[in-house]
């Protein structure tokens, strides 16, 4: 694992793999001009970017990055699916609410990715995130549904795959 440095080290990388994007060229001229820009802008940037901290690089990062994006898309089209069927039912059968949350996220990148994954499934919104609790605007949460077993439900599974590669 990457300690303390990683923002650097993180900076360099992405602006360098930027930088070959955008060039579109291993010319070894090209690559020094890069290297040495990537090296400037990680040493302006990274101690702003406290926030790449959240990150666990290991062997496994990739794999882990993965399997959260395949989880991700399944949870994106089920979610779909689910409020289509409800906007093209006729009686629309909805009960928002706005439900608190509690995170096992550490990291303030943790919490950003798990916010972001809540919100970006159609029916759900994440309207504040403060301390380990998040406010979750819901179109469906019937008053009889117990919201701490279904809360835990629906992000214990983003916060498992989530931590393979965050805090």
């Amino acid at each position: 694992m990457i300690k303390q440095s990683s923002p650097y080290v993180l900076t360099f990388f992405i602006c360098l793999l930027m930088w070959v994007l955008l060039t579109a060229s291993f010319a070894k001229d090209e690559l020094i001009s890069g290297a040495i820009i990537a090296l400037v802008i990680s040493l302006i940037s990274a101690p702003k970017m406290k926030i790449l901290n959240g990150l666990r690089l290991h062997a496994g990062f990739l794999f882990a990055l993965l399997r959260y994006l395949l989880y991700f898309l399944y949870a994106l089209l089920k979610a779909n699916l689910n409020l289509a069927k409800r906007v093209l039912s006729p009686d629309m059968k909805i009960h928002p609410r706005m439900v608190e949350i509690n995170t096992t996220m550490q990291s303030d990148l943790g919490k950003l990715f798990l916010a972001n994954s809540i919100t970006l499934t159609p029916g759900t919104l994440t309207v504040d995130v403060y301390d380990n609790r998040m406010l979750v605007h819901w179109i469906d949460c019937p008053t009889h549904v117990n919201i701490e077993e279904t809360t835990k439900a629906v992000v214990s599974k983003f916060e498992d795959y989530l931590k393979g590669f965050v805090r």
